[in-house]
This record gives structure tokens, C-alpha cells and sequence, in this order.
């Protein structure tokens, strides 16, 4: 499969058209320079064969350590590993110094260059070639990702790359992983820690990823699809547009995953933010894995501080299993992985409806549900309604009079007797139908006898009203 490399300097329209090729609205896009920094990879279908598609940050050089020579060491890695590079350029504001210095940078890869010229609706095609040509590529192309302009002769210049690699091996499922959080951490230095390189950028300062992006990954014969999200804090405080949008994609990343991983603060402690992305899996249903980071920094009395708080905070991470890790010394890492297969394995198991009524019949002998106006409800039967979350639809008469935390007694019971960890149970009530109830009303015969003493009996009202 060839990869294509999107290159070019800060706000030149690289993530605009890398949503057009793969037609998804993947990549964050606003007029803000330096919004993308980490590799932002995609399939396109191009005549019935894939080519791999790289969205990259705005290439600026930097010697100093910082997130910029950071964001740069990430559009290096994209180009090293790409067949053909995409020289993206702004045709409204022309040639720029930054683009000369890009174009030496890119002539040294010795790869295939494509230039496209961007934001060039409405103005010569002629002229902005002529402008660009001193940037010594050959290949040029004039486009607008915005208005769709000029995608076609893109597509025709990809054409001849495009390979036999439509029989592509899709018979092993794919585990969608969003790793969640608070800003700083420690997510992308989590996911750089599981799959061995430095695939995201991770930098000590609140804010660093801004939109979900993802990478695939092999544990143990199982192929993951793990999700960097922005990190997520109280609404009060985001102010920013761009934050609020990263804020929305991070939360439907949740829906879309099978299984999410929140990380927390071993430093920090258990927050209310930390309670409400919680709250945020457990609405979608999707099983859970708490990953507790920089354990290492805390000393004993730290630690039992923090346990015994968690030890309150009991009904809500009773079905979860609870890691202390360090991603950064990638301590704990293959337990953590271990929980999530097992998690995820949980999630979508199936339990025989016959071993589901014994279930039924021995927890009613053991504890019975409590008396609801004088009557007790009674639970006939069960059987497995869906999976992810597994979802149990019980059967039975008076059920209006079980109440919240007999149901959530099911839930834990269920869990414990058929082993579902790290994953939500769903319980449905539905109450048997009473044949009585809606027995249908028999219809009077009216004859001609009975309609004239109707009639009758009508006049006679009449007359008593006026006789009054």
C-alpha cells in the first residue's frame, strides 16, 4: 500500500483536504495556524485499490527543544516513511521564504513531490504556477479543498500508484480503545509506552493534543485500534473554540470505541472531573479499564491515602478493574492490556437463557424482592437481550414495584455469578400482559324494540323540562 504525505508550512489547508481525499471529517479544521501536531493517518479508495493518507503539522524548523521542534520530528517521520510527498502551498498569499526552505528540506528526501496549490478558486492557474516554479518540482496542481475544486486531476495523478491491494485480510476484528482523561495526565505518553515508539507527542504542558487521533496495534493476536483524545476539563473553564470542539470529538470518540481507558492523576487524587468523564463511558455502555499513572511518584502513606478513598468511592468501581502504572517507566503496561482484552471480552459474552432462569430462581429463594403495596413482585424468567453492554430482559408480574436498588442487587449478582468484569450490565423489566385486562367489551344489540323505547323515553324528558 502507498503512503501519501500531506507537507506543508502552518494553515496552507493540509487537514481541509486530507477530510476531502478521505471524505470523513477526521481531522480538526479551523483558520488557526498550528492546530494538527500529531500524524493524522486514513485509508482512501482510489480505483478499487487503498492508499495510505497522512494529515501532518505545519512544518516550521526549530532547534530548540521544544513542541514545535517536536510537531517537526513528527512531519519527518511521515515523510521518511511515505512513497510520495504532497507539497501543499498557499496560492493566495504566493510564494513564501518558508516554503523555498521546505522545498530544499523535501528535495533532499529523494521522493515522488507532487506541488499542489491551494485557495486557488477564482484566481490564473497560469500565473500561480509561473509564481511556484522556482521552487524547482515539476509535478504541479491547482486546487481549492474547500470549494472541492480540482480533486479529480488529483485522483488521476494517484491513479498510476495505486496498486492490486483491494483483497485486503479484514477477518480479525478490530478493538477501538479511546484512551480518556484530564489535560496532562499522561495519555500520549501512555500509548507511546504500549506500542514502542514515540508516536505522539507528548509534552509537559496542559493542552498538547488537540484533536482524537488513532493508531493501529497487535497484542496477542488481537489488532487494537488505540485513540488519542484531548484532554477533557470542567465546561466553566473552556473558553477557547478550539478546545470545545476538541472537547465534542473526544466525547463521541467514547461512543465509537469498544472499550475506554481512563487515566487519572496518581498525584492529583481522584477528581470531580475524573467523576465526570467517568460519568461520560458508563452513559455509552461501553466497558472500563481505570489506569491510575505516575504511581511511581507517590511514597506508602500517599498510597493508602489515595486506596482508602477509592475504598469510599465503592459503588462506582466495584465492576472495574484498577491498574497502577507508570507510563513513563512502563510499569504495569501488560496488565493493563490484559485487562482490556478481558474487559472487551466481557463485554460482548452471551449466557444461555437456561442458566439465566436458574440464576433467576436461586436469587429470588436467597432474597426476594420487597413488598411493593402489599404485593411482591415476582421474576418468572430471563433471557439476553443484546451485547455491549450485556443487556438481561427479565420477565415476571408486579414488576412497577422493584425498585432502583433491588435492580442494581441484580446487576452485582449477575456480575459476580457469570464473571462480567470491567463492563456495565443493563437489566430491562418487562411486565407480563394480564389476558383480562384487555378483554374487549361486548357490544349491545340495539333493535327496533330497544331504539323506540329510547325514542320514548327522550319525548318524555322533553315534556318534564318544559312542564318545569
Amino acid at each position: 500500500m502507498k503512503t501519501i504525505a500531506l507537507v506543508g508550512r502552518p494553515n496552507v489547508g493540509k487537514s481541509s483536504l486530507f477530510n476531502i481525499l478521505t471524505k470523513t471529517r477526521d481531522a480538526l479544521v479551523a483558520d488557526f495556524p498550528g492546530l494538527t501536531r500529531d500524524r493524522h493517518y486514513s485509508r482512501i479508495k482510489i480505483n478499487n485499490s487503498f492508499m495510505l493518507l497522512v494529515d501532518t503539522s505545519g512544518l516550521e524548523f526549530s532547534k530548540s527543544k521544544n513542541i514545535t521542534r517536536m510537531m517537526f520530528e513528527q512531519t519527518e517521520l511521515a515523510i521518511d516513511e511515505s512513497d510520495i510527498i504532497f507539497f501543499i502551498v498557499d496560492g493566495r498569499l504566493g510564494r513564501h521564504p518558508q516554503d523555498e526552505e521546505i522545498a530544499r528540506f523535501i528535495r533532499r528526501k529523494s521522493k515522488t513531490v507532487l506541488l499542489i496549490i491551494n485557495k486557488a478558486e477564482g484566481l490564473n492557474h497560469d500565473l500561480l504556477i509561473s509564481d511556484f516554479k522556482d521552487l524547482g518540482i515539476k509535478d504541479q496542481i491547482c486546487i481549492s479543498a474547500t470549494h472541492n475544486e480540482g480533486i479529480s486531476l488529483l485522483h488521476e495523478y494517484m491513479l498510476p500508484y495505486c496498486g492490486d491491494n483491494d483483497k485486503e485480510d479484514n477477518t480479525k476484528e478490530i478493538i477501538k480503545l479511546a484512551i480518556m482523561g484530564k489535560p496532562n495526565v499522561g495519555k500520549s505518553t501512555l500509548i507511546n509506552s504500549i506500542i514502542g515508539e514515540d508516536r505522539f507527542i507528548a509534552f509537559d504542558k496542559p493542552g498538547t493534543t488537540r484533536d482524537s487521533v488513532s493508531c493501529d496495534f497487535e497484542y496477542k493476536g488481537k489488532k487494537l485500534l488505540i485513540v488519542d483524545t484531548a484532554g477533557i476539563r470542567k465546561k466553566g473553564r473552556v473558553t477557547d473554540e478550539i478546545e470545545k470542539i476538541s472537547l465534542l470529538k473526544s466525547i463521541l470518540v467514547i461512543n465509537k470505541s469498544n472499550i475506554s481507558v481512563l487515566v487519572i492523576n496518581a498525584d492529583e487524587g481522584l477528581s470531580s472531573q475524573d467523576l465526570q468523564i467517568l460519568g461520560y463511558i458508563l452513559e455509552s455502555g461501553k466497558p472500563l479499564v481505570i489506569a491510575v499513572n505516575k504511581w511511581d511518584l507517590l511514597d506508602t502513606y500517599k498510597k493508602e491515602i489515595f486506596n482508602n478513598y477509592l475504598f469510599k468511592k465503592n459503588h462506582f468501581f466495584n465492576n472495574f478493574e484498577i491498574l497502577y502504572i507508570s507510563a513513563l517507566n512502563k510499569i504495569g503496561i501488560n496488565d493493563l492490556l490484559k485487562a482490556v482484552i478481558k474487559a472487551h471480552t466481557c463485554s460482548i459474552s452471551k449466557i444461555k437463557t437456561p442458566a439465566l432462569n436458574k440464576f433467576i430462581n436461586d436469587l429470588q429463594h436467597s432474597h426476594q424482592p420487597p413488598i411493593y403495596k402489599g404485593i411482591r413482585p415476582k421474576l418468572k424468567y430471563a433471557h439476553q437481550g443484546d451485547v455491549c453492554p450485556p443487556t438481561f430482559i427479565i420477565h415476571g408480574n408486579h414488576l412497577a414495584g422493584v425498585k432502583k436498588d433491588y435492580i442494581r442487587f441484580i446487576e452485582t449478582s449477575i456480575s459476580k455469578t457469570f464473571g462480567f468484569i470491567g463492563t456495565p450490565i443493563k437489566i430491562i423489566l418487562k411486565e407480563n400482559e394480564n389476558p383480562y385486562d384487555n378483554e374487549k367489551v361486548k357490544v349491545k344489540k340495539t333493535g327496533l324494540v330497544t331504539r323506540r323505547r329510547e325514542i320514548i323515553e327522550k319525548r318524555k324528558k322533553i315534556k318534564d323540562r318544559k312542564k318545569d
